[in-house]
């Protein structure tokens, strides 16, 4: 008689068979691979990564024994089936719990190494559980092209991890929690497509010659989206629509080449929300997600099974549209952790638009390119860069695609046209604070946005006291959203309304403002700026002036580069607009920091190795962050965050807990908060974070104050 081996054993006392649970896996990870058309290599992983449960120790570890690793032996099989690229299964297997290990060199590696080879090796001189007594594996299962380079081995491997991640979980919570095994009710892309039209009907009559030309640049757009799968760009100025013609082109375009979902990657969380809630109220809230760090899924006691399946579908991103911010979406990309890479093989087979496509960080220009060109080549993935200052990136998307080229979606003439010229640019020059905070005064609304936050503090004190605004990141994100519902409140009501910001307002805030001065920085940066100027096209573009000026406080280190590159292309080409100026800045700036485009050596350590170790999947993950800023967390215990940082310090603070502090939260560098902690100004919480202890150092209008406290610690 067979002995029966046990994979789980739930709660109530069920048993799943092994076989069972690598049948039940890989029927679910063959169906995810089969997205870009590799249905047998997932449905190999999903048979063979829980081999090494056919043991005695583990059935012991069923009744309370030690850790086993179970993961080693599936690893071993695959390379042993087939030596000489067996690895990319061997791979997938032995990080399916623990994370994708780096590859190893399978000459030089040791038995014990922590890679996949040093794993495979150790298992060499065991036995192999007797899995062959319930199943046999296939023995010539290769993906295409896998062996092609390392790079491309990359991206291939993380894909298919992820189908077997999420089978893997998903086969197992069917077992242990049967009862939420209900999908949620997601409306068809076609449904979703009858539900844009809707909308569109309800508005089509709204006049004016820049509705006209939105619908002209949306129906141009609807004619391309029959074209075949690849990368598309958007170029539409600000005010042309662009956020809802690029969701209609990518539905449309789904719908016609049998796509699974829309993608919508959004820089930053200050404007994630609001895109969100457009396309809720479009589309319903069951067929939108949110997944960024302050969208809040959690399943309170008893919850029901349409809350558990939301927090599910945050980690596989199963839901028609997904709106995530541009941090979560590379990052996944280039993690080894199970958790972040299960929703990768969700992309496949997808459209994926990148809003504000201008603010993918230079410092990692090529990873992002890199992964953006592997998608689109070889997982089925259609791109639309969206923006209305496109960056050039044609000579990178095909450097890792081939000779896919590039379509634009908007004609040229229509983004020429006069309407979308709501603005006059002027240039003033230098000047010193006191003689800009004289100019603003004399304006009854104005924006004004700086570079520093210090120089941003400096003009708020100038200002008049009535209706002066002040923004900055050194706000909380709650006092920010309170700031920004005053300053909408006094512009439609015709209130004074002076408001002095850094950049954070450029990206994407719907506010329209009379006129604007803009601090000499990037040319992308003073045309988001101008996008606040007149942005309904209300008043004539000979009133709604942008004003440059320079030389408030000197030009930040980091902004240096895009200065002179703005600097170059203005005395060439005069207006900030100007397509050619656009062109010419984009391209000096790449010229200039051709040597940044890969700061964590990313796709140089993925296509040549580090230290003889091919394809470090563990260390590339370690060393890539999106955002390279060395800050910590301080949190302010004021109005509602009072409770939740007492929580916190008490360590009581739960996942809904931690995720809502966030609104309370104020990021510093590491030298400020260490003045700050020296000072006794703060209750460390943990290692990346603190609560303010002298809440008289924190007001609402302005933030956090890092001014040196008399006599104590040094704040330089």
């Amino acid at each position: 008689m067979t002995k029966e081996y046990y994979a789980h054993i739930s709660e109530d006392g069920r048993k799943q068979t092994v076989l069972a649970h690598l049948e039940g896996t890989a029927a679910l990870s063959g169906n995810f691979a089969a997205a870009f058309g590799e249905r047998a290599a997932g449905q190999l992983l999903g048979l063979a990564h829980d081999v090494g449960k056919c043991s005695n120790a583990f059935q012991k570890r069923l009744q309370g024994g030690m850790t086993v690793d179970h993961a080693s032996a599936g690893a071993y099989e695959s390379i042993r089936a087939d030596p000489q690229m067996g690895y990319w299964a061997a791979c997938c297997i032995a990080g399916h719990h623990g994370g994708l290990p780096d590859l190893g060199n399978p000459i030089t590696d040791q038995p014990g190494d922590g890679t996949m080879f040093g794993r495979i090796r150790k298992v060499h001189e065991k036995q192999v559980p007797p899995y062959e007594m319930i199943l046999s594996l296939p023995k010539t299962v290769r993906p295409d092209k896998v062996g092609a380079s390392h790079l491309s081995d990359s991206f291939l491997i993380r894909m298919l991890y992820s189908c077997l991640v999420d089978a893997d979980y998903l086969d197992t919570e069917q077992f242990m929690k049967p009862q939420n095994d209900a999908a949620l009710p997601h409306s068809s892309l076609r449904e979703l497509w009858d539900r844009l039209e809707e909308q569109d009907r309800r508005f089509q009559d709204k006049g004016g010659e820049l509705n006209l030309l939105r619908r002209q640049i949306r129906a141009s757009c609807l004619k391309k989206a029959f074209l075949p799968k690849g990368f598309f760009t958007l170029t539409v100025p600000t005010g042309g629509g662009k956020t809802l013609t690029s969701i209609a082109f990518a539905l449309r375009h789904a719908i016609e080449h049998g796509m699974d979902r829309i993608i919508y990657v959004i820089p930053y969380t200050s404007i994630i929300e609001q895109t969100a809630k457009v396309f809720r109220g479009i589309f319903g809230e069951e067929n939108v997600l949110e997944h960024h760090s302050n969208a809040v899924y959690e399943v309170p006691e008893n919850g029901s099974t349409g809350q558990y399946e939301k927090v599910r579908a945050t980690e596989n991103w199963d839901a028609p549209i997904i709106v995530t911010t541009a941090v979560q979406f590379f990052e996944s990309i280039y993690s080894n952790r199970p958790s972040k890479c299960r929703k990768l093989h969700s992309i496949a087979n997808s459209v994926v638009v990148f809003d504000e496509a201008q603010m993918l960080p230079i410092s990692h220009l090529r990873p992002c390119t890199a992964a953006i060109a592997s998608l689109v080549d070889r997982f089925g993935v259609s791109a639309v860069l969206c923006t209305a200052t496109q960056p050039k990136l044609d000579d990178l998307l095909s450097e890792y695609a081939g000779s896919r080229t590039v379509t634009e979606l908007c004609p040229e003439q229509i983004r020429q046209a006069d309407v979308f010229r709501r603005v006059t640019f002027r240039d003033i020059g230098k000047t010193d604070a006191g003689q800009l905070a004289r100019q603003l005064a004399a304006h009854r609304q104005v924006l004004c946005v700086v570079n520093t936050r210090q120089s941003a503090r400096t003009l708020f004190d100038l200002l008049p006291e009535e209706g002066r605004c002040h923004l900055t990141t050194l706000m909380t994100p709650h006092d920010r959203r309170l700031a920004f519902e005053d300053i909408r409140r006094r512009l439609e009501a015709g209130l004074p309304c002076r408001v002095v910001s850094t950049s954070l307002i450029e990206a994407g805030v719907d506010v329209d403002f009379p006129a604007v001065y803009r601090e000499l920085a990037g040319l992308d940066s003073i045309l988001q700026a101008a996008g606040r100027c007149n942005r309904e096209g209300k008043r004539r573009a000979e009133e709604s002036v942008v004003t440059i000026f320079h030389g408030v406080s000197a030009v930040p280190m980091l902004q240096r580069i895009n200065v002179s590159a703005a600097e170059e292309a203005l005395a060439a080409f005069g207006s900030p607009a100007s397509p050619e100026a656009i062109r010419r800045y984009f391209s000096i700036l790449r010229s200039l920091r051709a040597n940044e485009i890969d700061q964590s050596e990313t796709i140089s350590s993925l296509e040549h190795g580090i230290d003889g170790c091919n394809i470090p999947f563990r260390t590339v993950a370690e060393r890539f962050h999106l955002i390279d800023s060395n800050t910590r967390t301080v949190y302010i215990p004021l109005g509602a965050g009072e409770a939740l940082c007492e929580r916190l310090l008490a360590g009581k603070l739960d996942r809904a807990g931690f995720r809502t502090i966030g609104q309370y939260g104020v990021s510093v560098y590491e030298h400020q908060f260490r003045a700050l902690y020296a000072a006794g100004l703060l209750a460390q919480a943990d290692e990346e974070s603190a609560v303010l202890t002298d809440v008289s150092r924190y007001d609402a209008a302005t933030g956090l104050c890092l001014d040196e406290p008399q006599g104590q610690a040094n704040f330089v």
